[in-house]
């Protein structure tokens, strides 16, 4: 750990030697709790067009969004050649063996592309689909990663029923269990301000991901998304809800971060919608590498870093 937390940005050039971009590609998959499987309607939180950029479409081929991926990423990032398939949208292992093997072997087949991060729920993989996602490291000979990456979102079943999520945190458990024991990268994402959840809650969750063998994390602060029942249900009890000012969310921040493994790379702390997506955003139109550079700033005034309460006793 270089900085006060353990940040992701300089992983993949430390372990491959350049900077590996992300291509967020949307497969045409849905979810268990959108196809009535489980359930319908989604997790309550969620508008998915409100967390992929505009060259991830589904009417377009996987090589189609890769191309304009590239395009989209070189004037951001003119150094960049080599990137990963990112399958973001919905939970991109649900689907029949045979469809996943040819969207993943589609997406890998491109000359660009050097690895693959798939995004989904832990209630969509099973041993059969683990093993497959193992073989493509081998075929990739340490080229470029290959990464599963769970929505979590929270540690207590409570919520997660709360927001419709069709799955218990056990079943998360399992899930990152299975996938790491194959030797992949793991990462999980979880969102800090869910509905009944106090800050002692989401502070003591850091034990739990902390127990988990992951990789990485990624936090994002609630955004409540134009339309979603998450909406709805903040305007009818927003005292349900712990909501933040940006100072106080960094702090807060940095409150889990000493709580978190020094070990555990930190991919993200905080998300973007889209302004049109909600009714106000939560900060203004603060960019997330200027929350990362206000986090800096805020470690060193506190003279602290990841993991400094990590195993400290009476800690919550």
């Amino acid at each position: 750990m270089e900085g006060r937390y353990n940040s992701f940005t300089g992983y993949y050039r430390a372990k491959y030697g350049e900077r590996l971009q992300k291509l967020v590609l949307d497969a045409g998959f849905t979810c268990p709790n959108r196809d009535g499987s489980k359930g319908t309607g989604g997790c309550t939180f969620c508008d998915n067009a409100a967390f992929h950029p505009s060259y991830s479409t589904p009417g377009k081929s996987l090589a189609r969004q890769i191309d304009e991926g590239i395009e989209f990423h070189r004037e951001r990032y003119p150094r960049a050649t080599r990137y990963l398939a990112y399958f973001q949208s919905f939970s991109n292992t649900y689907a029949p063996l045979q469809t996943l093997k040819a969207r993943y072997e589609e997406a890998l087949a491109h000359p660009s592309v050097c690895g693959i991060v798939i995004g989904t729920r832990p209630d969509c993989v099973d041993e059969e689909i683990l093993d497959y996602i193992a073989s493509l490291k081998e075929k990739l000979s340490g080229k470029g990663p290959v990464v599963v990456e769970y929505g979590i979102e929270s540690c207590y079943d409570a919520t997660l029923s709360r927001i419709n999520r069709g799955h218990d945190f056990d079943c998360a458990r399992k899930a990152v269990e299975m996938t790491a024991a194959r030797g992949l990268d793991v990462g999980a994402h979880f969102i800090l301000g869910l509905p009944g959840e106090t800050r002692e809650m989401m502070l003591d969750e850091c034990a739990l991901i902390n127990s988990l063998p992951l990789l990485s994390v990624k936090f994002h602060q609630l955004q409540m998304v134009r339309g979603t029942r998450m909406e709805r249900e903040f305007e009818t009890d927003p005292s349900e809800f712990v909501r933040l000012s940006l100072p106080e969310y960094l702090d807060f921040i940095i409150d889990m971060l000493e709580r978190l493994r020094p070990d555990l790379y930190i991919e993200r702390v905080a998300g973007e919608v889209p302004p049109r997506f909600v009714k106000q955003t939560q900060w203004g139109l603060v960019r997330n590498f200027d929350i990362l550079r206000m986090l800096e700033k805020r470690l060193e005034q506190r003279d602290t870093r990841q993991g400094r309460l990590y195993g400290a006793k009476g800690v919550h």
